[in-house]
């Protein structure tokens, strides 16, 4: 009898062991941005993934962004660090990227598709054209062997042309990625052992993609900078968050209701072990294009803030700066953190993408509560919340819905407010030219020494 038990004991155990391998893995991240103090250790923790699961067929999907032209080193090596990136990412596993709005950053689009391309990198991203020519940059779709399986990935773009720079902007025709889905998609993942969504549209258009996609599918978006993971049936949705912060593992395991993805989402950390090779390049690139202003520091952080919490401490200065109740900014202003100590212009700039003035409007407190009800999205919030723009909000703890309160923008959310706040939207803006996002920042820092 104490044999039996001891047999079967061994019996399960083992099988657990088994069930615990997984048959695939795919590491996904999207919206880098030029992230160099994450980059190396984004390339070191893929290392690491390949270590710990020896002879697991892997994967490696960009979903685009990976360019940053508001960081000047990446500008003026014309992204050096980003196309070395991509070479070491297609020595180690099948690399497809998904082309993000920020792709032609330093080139013209054809330009860096073809150059990654020539890194040994797959590109997709049907729905965007060369507005010349009228042929498409990039495939609709690439077939990746994952072991004996093969993926099949499908990639659309954001049609906002306001966000892509406005010198390539008359060179693109770009389709409602939508209305292009809904056409396309089916039959491009019809009868795929692993079908695979990846999406650079953000969570208002992925909300009308999600349902055209087969049972069990693979769905990775980004464009707005968030990050969680939604699942419906077998199939799982999810945002990786942005400037290398996160990176999400998505594992293929067998289970009773067929095959089934798995996501975890680990942290990436600037004190992660790095790349020694993209590390060196990094240094290199920084010292060869760095200036003495851009190296001039402008303020002191009493410790280091990671891009969420970065944020929100300068969306806090902003409201502090303008005098008013409550501030909301739009989640994609904003892209690195802060280092603890002196803060360098240069790692301002990163923090705070892009600079404007402050704009005022008055809202009854109804409307703020509508808005802060759909902003501050974190990994936890309810995915039926998730509606319209990824705002970060700072306002008062408790709000009256009959008082009056002020609201300060920037320029996006006061040009297009029923965009960015909806029913809370207040009925004007007043500009405020002398509080600009950028300097309110600065002055919440520490005085630098």
């Amino acid at each position: 009898m104490r044999s039996r038990i001891f047999f079967l004991l061994v019996v399960w155990s083992s099988s657990l062991a088994w069930a615990a391998v997984p048959e695939a893995i795919v590491l996904v991240t999207g919206d880098m941005h030029s992230a160099y103090d994450r980059t190396a250790q984004f390339v070191a923790r893929i290392d690491r993934v390949k270590a710990e699961n020896p002879g697991v067929p892997l994967g490696i999907l960009i979903d685009g962004d990976t360019f940053e032209f508001g960081n000047a080193v990446a500008r003026r090596s014309e992204g050096a660090v980003e196309f070395a990136l991509f070479a070491a990412l297609a020595q180690r596993a099948p690399t497809v990227l998904n082309l993000g709005n920020h792709e032609p950053e330093f080139f013209g689009m054809a330009d860096v598709v073809a150059r990654v391309r020539a890194a040994g990198v797959q590109v997709i991203g049907a729905n965007i054209r060369d507005r010349s020519t009228g042929e498409v940059f990039a495939s609709p779709s690439v077939r990746v062997k994952l072991g004996a399986r093969e993926a099949v990935v499908v990639g659309a773009i954001t049609d906002h042309l306001a966000a892509y720079r406005l010198a390539v902007r008359p060179s693109l025709d770009v389709s409602d990625p939508v209305v292009w889905a809904k056409a396309n998609v089916p039959a491009l993942l019809q009868g795929a052992t692993l079908p695979i969504m990846i999406t650079h549209v953000g969570v208002q258009a992925d909300r009308a993609i999600l349902p055209l996609l087969p049972e069990g599918t693979l769905f990775a978006g980004a464009h707005d900078h968030l990050r969680f993971v939604h699942r419906e049936g077998r199939t799982v949705y999810f945002h990786s968050g942005s400037w290398t912060e996160f990176m999400s593992i998505a594992r293929l395991q067998k289970s009773a209701a067929g095959l089934t993805w798995e996501i975890e989402q680990v942290r990436i950390s600037p004190d992660d072990p790095a790349d020694e090779k993209l590390a060196a390049l990094i240094r290199a690139t920084l010292a060869k294009h760095l200036t003495a202003e851009e190296t001039a520091v402008v303020g002191r952080n009493p410790q280091a803030l990671g891009p969420t919490d970065a944020a929100a401490f300068a969306v806090e200065a902003a409201r502090a700066a303008a005098g008013v109740d409550a501030a909301a900014i739009g989640g994609t202003t904003f892209g690195a953190g802060l280092p603890a100590g002196d803060v360098p212009r240069i790692a301002l700039d990163a923090c705070v993408r892009f600079d404007s003035s402050l704009f005022v409007g008055e809202l009854t407190g109804a409307q703020l509560k509508f808005i802060l009800a759909h902003a501050n999205q974190g990994p936890d919030t309810p995915f039926a919340e998730r509606m319209g723009e990824n705002l970060i909000v700072a306002a008062p703890a408790t709000i009256d819905p009959a008082k009056r309160y002020h609201l300060a923008v920037t320029d996006w959310g006061a040009k297009d407010a029923i965009k960015y706040f909806g029913e809370g939207a207040p009925a004007t803006f007043v500009e405020r030219p002398d509080v600009k996002l950028k300097a309110a920042v600065i002055r919440a820092l520490q005085p630098a020494r």
